[in-house]
């Protein structure tokens, strides 16, 4: 008899990601000449895109694996909520948006010309109270669904209450995992994993002097808010990964790095996936690994598929 794939734990996992919902538009083009008006390249766009970003691009990165991956965010009554609503149709993620007629739904445009991120212009606002709280009906509604829940913060609005969700997901007994943003980790004590980059923590700790200094922060920092796994991701330096059972190293994997947005909710979407399929946290990390390897040699917001990935 064959043995089962790697991957295959990922069809029974369920996750439930609640976040910042938006819309990475890419426009692509030629870059031959200067404007004549300021000292900047002119872009001849050629062709674009659109896909999901934020909390949303979690949520697609989890179905690529397979994963029943459900998400809860808020977009605005416009044409670009109304994409973000097709696109999730097409991967197969189960949406559960809140639309908000007075909200502009988040987009984050970038202009490419040979290859080359030229320019970023973010379109957002922050959902109203109403918004915030249908989208917490939305939560408690699918959280019994779920056998992980991410909360990806972008600091876009969506998760202004996020005390009460990680409370809600903690009294269901759910796995609950952070990518934080800001510099009040208070807000997400109780967590089972909070999973900041290097810019993020030092935000918090301050600036470490060496390993041991960055263990005794980060260390103290995970226990004061009684989270169990801080995941550090390091870059070009891998990532870290302390809980009560120590520090685990994990090295970079040696890939060339094309475009690292969206490597974070990569990294997120497949640590959760392997949780809620029942694997252990080193191996989660292992692999989380991997496929930040992998989704760096990739243009704009990217998922790994399980074949990549278990390569």
């Amino acid at each position: 008899m064959a043995e089962p794939s790697p991957g295959a734990g990922f069809t029974r996992a369920r996750l439930l990601v609640v976040g910042d919902l938006m819309l990475d538009r890419y426009w692509f083009g030629d870059v031959q000449r200067i404007s004549p008006e300021a000292p900047v390249p002119v872009v001849r766009v050629t062709r674009s895109e659109e896909r999901l970003g934020g909390a949303a691009n979690v949520a697609f990165n989890a179905a690529s694996l397979g994963v029943r991956a459900t998400l809860v965010g808020a977009i605005g009554d416009d044409e670009p909520g109304r994409r973000i609503e097709a696109l999730a149709r097409e991967h197969g993620i189960d949406l559960h948006a809140v639309r908000d007629p007075q909200l502009a739904t988040t987009i984050k445009l970038r202009v490419i010309g040979r290859q080359q991120q030229l320019l970023r212009v973010d379109f957002e606002q922050a959902p109203g109270p109403r918004a915030l709280a249908q989208a917490f009906d939305a939560v408690r509604e699918a959280i019994d669904q779920a056998d992980v829940v991410v909360l990806s913060d972008y600091g876009k609005g969506v998760l202004a209450q996020i005390e009460r969700v990680i409370d809600l997901a903690c009294t269901a007994g759910r796995i609950v995992i952070v990518d934080p943003k800001g510099d009040d980790y208070s807000r997400y004590a109780g967590a089972t994993v909070l999973t900041p980059n290097r810019g993020e923590l030092r935000e918090v700790v301050g600036t470490w002097r060496d390993e041991a200094d960055l263990a005794t922060r980060a260390q103290d920092l995970r226990r004061s808010l009684r989270v169990r796994h801080l995941l550090l991701t390091r870059s070009e330096e891998g990532m870290t990964l302390f809980s009560d059972d120590g520090v685990l190293d994990v090295p970079a994997q040696a890939r060339e790095v094309y475009d690292v947005s969206g490597a974070g909710d990569t990294v997120v979407a497949v640590l959760a996936s392997m949780l809620a399929a029942g694997r252990p946290i080193g191996e989660a990390v292992t692999l989380a690994n991997r496929a930040a390897g992998i989704v760096v040699g990739k243009l704009g917001t990217a998922a790994v598929t399980p074949q990549e990935l278990f390569a």
